[in-house]
């Protein structure tokens, strides 16, 4: 077992490779720097060697940093990209269910706006969003982060780690700024556009590997049919 008293550079990326490797999961920064016994800086820069170094030899896996600005920073590994279609191959996996504009819409405001109550999400939607919200969290995009200080104490919702490694981000903000609208009509133009770039990105990722799924037979149906008004 290597002493984690004095741990060299190269120990630490290596340490945080097998750490990485076994939980799948996006691990906190913090709990590997504690686990190590070193300073979180110290794991934020062994991060980007190992992550600048998988990128510059071409490997197969890549190390990216989770920000959210409701949770601490996380980092995971996971398969690059151009490797995708193997890996279908080899796994016999499916290109997972578009999202259907329902959902697209209760996404755009959780992600615009949240932390948000569903009583917020229904008022701009004007529709019960309760089914739909419900299959979000089965899907892992969205998740409760505590309730709100009113009457019934309603649950707040934000998005997930999940929700920024399907639209291809590292941090919320690197969602494109949402125009200026003014007037009463404005959080219903800006959630309108908000759901253009969800739409846009979830196209962009569902296209970068279509050429090479064109022969693997699949079946998308998106998850939520549009509630009734």
């Amino acid at each position: 077992m290597i002493s984690l008293e004095h741990m060299e550079s190269h120990e630490i990326e290596a340490a945080i490779e097998a750490i990485l490797f076994v939980s799948g999961e996006p691990v906190k920064i913090s709990r590997i720097a504690d686990v190590l016994g070193v300073s979180e800086s110290e794991i934020e820069h062994a991060a980007d060697r190992l992550r600048d170094n998988y990128s510059f030899v071409r490997r197969g896996i890549r190390l990216v940093r989770l920000e959210n600005p409701m949770q601490e920073n996380t980092l995971q590994l996971c398969s690059s990209p151009e490797y995708a279609d193997y890996i279908r191959r080899a796994l016999e996996t499916r290109k997972p269910p578009q999202l259907s504009q329902s959902a697209l819409e209760v996404l755009s405001i959780i992600a615009y706006f949240g932390p948000v109550t569903r009583a917020y999400i229904e008022q701009i939607r004007g529709v019960d969003s309760s089914y739909t919200v419900g299959l979000l969290q089965e899907r892992g995009l969205v998740e409760p982060c505590g309730r709100l200080a009113a009457p019934g104490r309603p649950v707040l919702f934000r998005t997930t780690h999940v929700f920024l490694r399907t639209f291809g981000l590292e941090s919320l903000k690197e969602l494109p700024e949402l125009p200026q609208v003014e007037g009463k009509s404005s959080e219903k133009e800006g959630i309108q556009s908000a759901i253009s770039e969800l739409k846009a990105r979830e196209t962009e990722q569902a296209d970068e590997h279509r050429a090479e799924m064109e022969h693997i037979p699949e079946e998308t149906q998106p998850i939520a049919e549009e509630e009734q008004t």
